[in-house]
């Protein structure tokens, strides 16, 4: 027998919740942080796994930071979503995203020698009862991005 086509789509609450991250990766690429915050609970938490506790905290002030940061050493700073994973279990939407660009100006200590960075991303957004995002980790291989933008990869 046939599975039915309806228990092989996903329900439009998840489709909503897919459809806020791809929101938040449009307003990234067009680096309006705004937007990007404006998806998010109001108490909302971000975790830049691979940068440790001192990079993780409120979205609105750790994550206005960070993003904003990136987008004015990267002025070109763009990327590509690669798949989103709904788990119920968690309430999570699983992106990952391929994100790049060319650095213009130092950056946490590394200094700008013009080249391009091309990473492989993890965006983790929870869901809260309300629908909205109440906190998102990322993760990447910070050593690779970190070679990529010395010249020694």
């Amino acid at each position: 027998m046939k599975p039915s086509i309806l228990t092989q789509q996903e329900t439009p609450d998840v489709l909503s919740k897919k459809g806020t991250c791809i929101e938040f990766f449009s307003a990234y690429q067009e680096m309006d942080i705004n937007r990007m915050l404006g998806l998010f609970a109001e108490d909302s938490q971000v975790y830049f796994e691979p940068l440790g506790g001192d990079f993780s905290g409120p979205v609105q002030q750790t994550g206005k930071a960070v993003w904003s940061l990136l987008m004015e050493t990267f002025p070109d700073l763009d990327n590509t979503v690669q798949s989103l994973t709904w788990n119920a279990a968690d309430r999570t939407v699983t992106s990952r995203v391929s994100i790049f660009g060319t650095q213009a100006k130092p950056f946490v200590g590394i200094p700008s020698r013009g080249l391009r960075f091309d990473s492989e991303h993890i965006f983790i957004f929870r869901f809260n009862d309300n629908d909205a995002i109440d906190e998102v980790r990322v993760l990447w291989d910070h050593d690779r991005f970190v070679a990529q933008l010395r010249g020694t990869l």
